[in-house]
């Protein structure tokens, strides 16, 4: 029992792999971040292309 624990303890794949987890997290939360800061923007731009091509129609 006494080495089973000492292994255990000194077994860093779970650490790493923990690690792994949290620095793609962070990623993916970069990424959302970016993309909801850009929408408004990306939003404005489709409507005044929208509003540029309909205008140009005559109806």
């Amino acid at each position: 029992m006494k080495k089973f624990t000492q292994r255990f303890l000194r077994d860093n794949k779970g650490v790493t792999a923990i690690e792994y987890g949290l620095i793609a997290g962070l990623i993916a939360l970069a990424i959302v971040g970016a993309v909801n800061g850009l929408s408004t923007e990306l939003s404005s731009v489709f409507t005044s292309i929208t509003n540029a091509v309909s205008g140009g129609k005559s109806s």
